[in-house]
């Protein structure tokens, strides 16, 4: 039996550009599927670029799935995530954005985000800092969580961020010898840290982060929101300013 179809890519023009009318293969014979399906196969092995663009459409379509169901993720726990009342705060706490971090002292796109951060704090003054511990890499990355949130806890938001900044610099094994030559080197209260490391408030604090992380689908660091927009992964600053600049733009 001979088959007759508009156009021998009825089905593969349907990939990216939706059906030209309903085709139902299940009411063909087993010979009409056969047919059908050499015609197609003839079509896409003469026009390979429709697989392309067929892919491209759907790649896509996933991303605008993905970064719909992020914006959502971002409304939905915007008060944790912007004003939890304990995360330290950096930046301009006045700014018109909020620019939050979610890090891991042992992870080295942490401290390669660093600078990044530092230069679009620098050429953009409007965006308010917040840095929430997620240790995600291991008990030296616990450690190291604990020790900067009980300094924070003892110390005060001055502590924390010199805590911080030594810990990201040294990126080495978090050991009690370390951590107290690191904090005697800074001139913190020694002692204190390291008896408030292990109390409550610190494993609440840290507990917190991590349940917010899995509402949020968080599983690696660093991982960013900016505004509205939840970017997974390491940024350069540029790139970080264009998105500031969307957000702005959309507000």
């Amino acid at each position: 039996m001979m088959l007759r179809f508009a156009a021998p890519a009825l089905t593969a023009l349907t990939l990216i550009s939706g059906p030209v009318q309903a085709l139902d293969l299940s009411a063909m014979s087993a010979d009409e599927r056969d047919a059908f399906g050499v015609q197609v196969r003839e079509y896409l092995l003469e026009n390979p670029q429709v697989i392309l663009e067929a892919i491209n459409l759907l790649e896509q379509q996933q991303a605008a799935a993905e970064s719909q169901a992020d914006l959502q993720l971002v409304q939905n726990n915007a008060d944790e995530l912007f004003n939890d009342g304990y995360s330290w705060v950096g930046g301009n706490p006045e700014g018109d954005i909020t620019l939050v971090e979610f890090m891991d002292y042992r992870c080295g796109y942490c401290r390669r985000a660093v600078p990044e951060v530092a230069k679009l704090l620098q050429a953009d003054g409007n965006i308010r800092l917040v840095i929430k511990e997620l240790p995600i890499l291991g008990e030296a990355s616990v450690i190291s969580s604990r020790f900067a949130v009980a300094a924070k806890q003892v110390g005060g938001d001055e502590a924390y961020k010199q805590v911080h900044d030594a810990l990201l610099e040294f990126g080495g094994d978090a050991t009690e010898v370390t951590l107290r030559r690191l904090s005697d080197g800074l001139g913190l209260e020694t002692d204190a840290i390291f008896e408030s490391m292990n109390s409550d408030a610190v494993t609440e604090e840290i507990a917190r982060t991590r349940e917010l992380a899995q509402k949020l689908n968080i599983s690696g660091t660093p991982t960013f929101v900016l505004g509205t927009e939840l970017l997974r992964g390491f940024l350069p600053a540029d790139q970080m300013q264009q998105i500031a600049a969307q957000v702005r733009d959309q507000s």
